[in-house]
């Protein structure tokens, strides 16, 4: 498969659609009434599935970009305790924050100048790497954050 080719794979799975679902779209449409709501039985609220997904998105983006980079602890630095969030807008903050990392990666993808195979010298991983991981945790929580949707609508 030649770069082109394998860079448009990587945008269709981290940008979403066909069968995964789009960030924006998920986001965009879960309830701000219902973010801080856990059904029972639900490991986490829509607040937390959220800031996961930002904080665990992030912390893969500075892994490849900062060679000193040091991650949060494992599990508490990655899940917020409290179900709620904050205030009532940090559900917009930490969307657009996620959002705005995802173009990141996007524009990483796109960029022609990055060689998708070639390995990060200070992380040992390649690019190609660390961006399927985003894609694939992305659509993993992503679809958490539908069907607890759908659970707090039922």
């Amino acid at each position: 498969m030649n770069q082109h080719a394998l860079r448009q794979e990587v945008i269709a799975l981290l940008d979403g659609g066909r069968a995964h679902a789009r960030g924006k779209d998920v986001l965009g449409g879960f309830p701000k009434r219902l973010c801080g709501k856990r059904p029972r039985g639900a490991p986490h609220s829509g607040w937390q599935l959220l800031e996961h997904l930002r904080i665990a998105q992030r912390d893969i983006l500075d892994y490849c970009r900062i060679p000193d980079h040091q991650s949060p602890e494992w599990p508490a630095g990655f899940w917020p305790r409290s179900p709620k969030p904050p205030d009532a807008a940090a559900w917009d903050r930490s969307a657009r924050a996620f959002l705005a990392d995802l173009r990141s990666c996007l524009r990483v993808a796109r960029d022609r100048r990055v060689d998708l195979l070639a390995e990060i010298p200070h992380a040992e991983v390649s690019w190609l790497h660390e961006l399927l991981l985003i894609a694939d945790h992305n659509a993993w929580h992503l679809g958490q954050l539908l069907l607890l949707q759908r659970q707090l609508e039922a």
